[in-house]
């Protein structure tokens, strides 16, 4: 007894895939990126990550003036903030927000990654 096999070709429509966003910014962001950035000579804000801190990672904010080969560039509002490769898998769907308070004035990061963080809160792991 042989046993047959038919293959039939189904065709399925391509759907684009919805890409995450590297990184969102808030409106508070956008305003403080922006005076950050405007002058006679423009510049760019880009973030990374280190080793630093307890947890292991911390958020580093750069100016710089170009863009590095392979990093990923976030456009929103008017306001362009790089993101550097190597910081892309840690970043991936993150917010950046602008708080100011009575003690402090800074760019705070609501990243979905973080598995864990320092209790000061400058540090994460990932």
């Amino acid at each position: 007894m042989s046993l047959a096999a038919v293959v039939r070709a189904t065709v399925v429509p391509k759907v684009p895939r919805v890409r995450k966003a590297v990184l969102t910014l808030t409106p508070s962001a956008i305003d403080r990126l922006r005076a950050l950035t405007e002058g006679p000579d423009p510049k760019v804000v880009r973030v990374g990550i280190r080793t630093k801190g307890c947890s292991g990672q911390q958020y580093d904010l750069q100016y710089t003036t170009k863009k590095e080969r392979f990093d990923e560039e976030v456009k929103q509002d008017g306001v362009t903030v790089l993101v550097d490769n190597k910081a892309l898998l840690s970043v991936l769907g993150s917010e950046m927000d602008y708080v100011e308070d009575k003690l402090s004035a800074q760019f705070v990061f609501n990243n979905p990654n973080v598995k864990e963080s320092c209790g000061c809160g400058q540090s994460f792991m990932t």
